[in-house]
């Protein structure tokens, strides 16, 4: 589809206003957690704060202090975005999304990915959206995006169905979603040039294509443990806060 086309779909859709870096982490840490640790939903202000600053599955990685997130889910609770939880030894937050947005359990976990990660292209997106919520294969992921396009929640950045073509959410503010769109056309461009260009000759030493499948491959084992790593210790705090334990 091209940019005219999608243009043309998406007149007269939904608007969502802007979220700030710090709203876009809480919201899909939330969603996150909601669906990976149920038993340590709604979290904890300490919960939550460390699933901000968690370092895998975020991008960017972020420090903030749990003044920073208090401060943060004030505003939200205002837009009607999160709800606290009172009663108990500590107070619990959980979002409204479900409703705020009226998206399903598989839509609001590939718009979870993009607040939590940025940018990514359909294949980054489906296999990471998985470990929330399944989606078979790249096709499935596009029958949930092209509602969510739609309705202005998710956005593609440059032409739908290109490989390569970058997907993110709809709640950038204008001067920021036209810095990502330019820079995705730097990069049609980029890929153009290195298409007109010889192929280098392959020197010895060089790795093979089945060595760099290997190694791709165990990188993705690394960051699979990586994140399974980064879940067990958020349920571990979590448990620590519902007990009180420092």
């Amino acid at each position: 589809m091209s940019n005219e086309v999608s243009a043309a779909t998406n007149a007269g859709a939904e608007s969502w206003p802007a979220l700030n870096s710090m709203e876009r982490r809480l919201l899909g840490v939330l969603v996150e957690k909601a669906k990976t640790t149920p038993d340590t939903y709604p979290l904890s202000l300490n919960a939550l704060t460390t699933g901000c600053n968690q370092k895998s599955a975020r991008d960017p990685v972020m420090n903030l202090s749990e003044d920073d997130v208090l401060e943060t889910l004030s505003a939200m609770q205002g837009k009607g975005l999160v709800t606290r939880i009172q009663g108990g030894r500590v107070e619990r937050y959980r979002h409204n999304l479900y409703d705020f947005w009226r998206v399903n359990k598989v839509e609001l976990a590939t718009l979870a990915e993009l607040l939590l990660r940025g940018p990514q292209t359909e294949g980054e997106l489906r296999g990471r959206a998985t470990r929330m919520e399944p989606i078979e294969d790249v096709e499935a992921l596009r029958g949930v995006l092209r509602p969510l396009a739609q309705r202005n929640l998710v956005v593609f950045l440059g032409v739908e169905g290109r490989r390569g073509t970058l997907i993110t959410h709809g709640f950038h503010d204008p001067r920021e979603l036209g810095a990502l769109k330019s820079r995705q056309q730097s990069e049609y461009a980029a890929e153009e040039t290195r298409a007109r260009e010889p192929a280098p000759a392959v020197s010895r030493g060089t790795d093979s294509p089945s060595q760099r499948e290997e190694i791709a491959a165990l990188r993705q084992q690394v960051a699979a443990l990586e994140e399974k790593m980064a879940t067990l210790l958020d349920e571990v705090n979590g448990i620590k806060s519902s007990l009180g334990i420092a």
